[in-house]
């Protein structure tokens, strides 16, 4: 599978429902990577239309590419090299389908959609079916804004726990690193 990860930090809902922009946090930066490259995500876009957000992302990208730092820590540096911030969705679509020569098809995660189009399995078939580059995306705050999910062609069913009380506001690095699992674990 031909898999780009997508951490939206806008369009995003707040608790209202109301149209924001959260903020880039440097353990989504580091840990989302590290799940990225782990399960071979191609990219991982880190998406947020503000310059001094994605600045702050380069930033950190940049000191881990940094020949003392990655003297220290070459796999962090390894994990991060597919880290990349861009000002909006359609920005990192346009990147994909550069790199892969096709446009991929959008999928989505969220736990409080209206309706799914299947599980992970069921997205699976369907790009091999399809033989097309799958975008990912993951919101932050209270979730992807419609706005989001109108570009979304595949909305992933929900991660449920069995012995869940319906409790389910897991962290999107904890998502992420699920979705990942089961989408290339054994």
């Amino acid at each position: 599978m031909r898999l780009y990860l997508g951490l939206v930090h806008h369009p995003i809902k707040n608790k209202l429902g109301e149209l924001v922009t959260t903020s880039v946090t440097n353990l989504d930066i580091h840990d989302i990577s590290r799940s990225c490259r782990t399960f071979g995500v191609k990219k991982y876009f880190l998406v947020t239309p503000f310059d001094a957000q994605r600045e702050l992302v380069d930033s950190i990208l940049g000191h881990w590419e940094q020949d003392h730092a990655n003297a220290f820590n070459p796999d962090r540096q390894d994990a991060l090299a597919i880290a990349r911030a861009v000002d909006s969705i359609e920005t990192a679509i346009a990147q994909i389908t550069e790199i892969e020569g096709q446009r991929p098809l959008i999928a989505v995660t969220g736990a409080n959609f209206e309706s799914f189009d299947g599980d992970v399995k069921d997205l699976t078939k369907k790009l091999e079916v399809l033989n097309m580059p799958c975008f990912l995306l993951f919101g932050t705050g209270w979730g992807l804004h419609p706005i989001a999910l109108e570009k979304a062609e595949y909305k992933l069913s929900p991660i449920i726990s069995k012995n869940s009380d319906g409790y389910n506001h897991l962290s999107v690095r904890s998502a992420v690193a699920i979705y990942l699992d089961r989408l290339f674990g054994e």
